[in-house]
This record gives C-alpha cells, structure tokens and sequence, in this order.
C-alpha cells in the first residue's frame, strides 16, 4: 500500500452524527478497493488523527490525504488541523501527509446542496 485516505471530522458524542462520514467512507472503498480509508475526528469520538494516521502508516502508507469533512473553514480548519497535520509530519517524514481544503469549499459540493435545496 502507498496511499491512504482519512476522513477528518470534528467529533460529536451523538453515534448518528458520524454515520454520514462511514457513508462516505464506505463509497471510498467501493470505488477504490485498494485504498486504505480511515475516519478521525478532532475530539468527542476516537480515533483522533495521530492514531488513524499511525494506523495507516504502520500498515505501510507512504501518502495519506486528508479530507476535512468540514462545510466551512472555521478555527478547526484554519488552526487546529494544520497544527495536527505538522506534528504527524515530525512524527512520520518518511510520509507525505497531503491536507485538502475542506469539502464544503469545493464548488461542486455547493453546487448539489443547492440542488437539493431546490427539490
């Protein structure tokens, strides 16, 4: 295995909270049986990201993309996130960690919640 995926959300003490992230997840692995997919979450729900990126790097990934599964780019985003990503580069640079914008930046996922709004 080279690359992996991680899907980064913030965490919620609600078990339903995380199911469209599994969805997610999921389609992942059908569309790409060959890659690795993990969900981390900030804080509230485990695993936290060093311990799905370890995971995944143990397993033998040398580049994990992380998806934030946020809608907006708020101080998670913007702060805290990117401070993980720096120490899980400290901790495995051997490994290239690539972090995505959130999703809800990208035009096409705009552009299908406004048409579900519309339906």
């Amino acid at each position: 295995m080279s690359s992996a995926i991680i899907l980064f959300g913030h965490g919620s003490r609600d078990p339903l909270w995380r199911l469209p992230m599994e969805t997610v997840a999921a389609r992942l692995r059908h569309l790409s049986p060959g890659t690795p997919v993990r969900c981390a979450f900030l804080e509230l729900e485990a695993p936290g990201l060093p311990e799905a990126a370890g995971a995944l790097v143990a397993e033998g990934a040398s580049r994990v993309t992380i998806v934030p599964m946020f809608l907006g780019t708020g101080r998670h985003a913007r702060e805290d996130l990117p401070a993980l990503v720096r120490q899980l580069e400290t901790e495995h640079p051997a490994v290239a960690f690539v972090l995505q914008k959130p999703v809800g930046e990208d035009g096409r996922v705009l552009e299908l919640i406004a048409k579900i709004a519309l339906e």
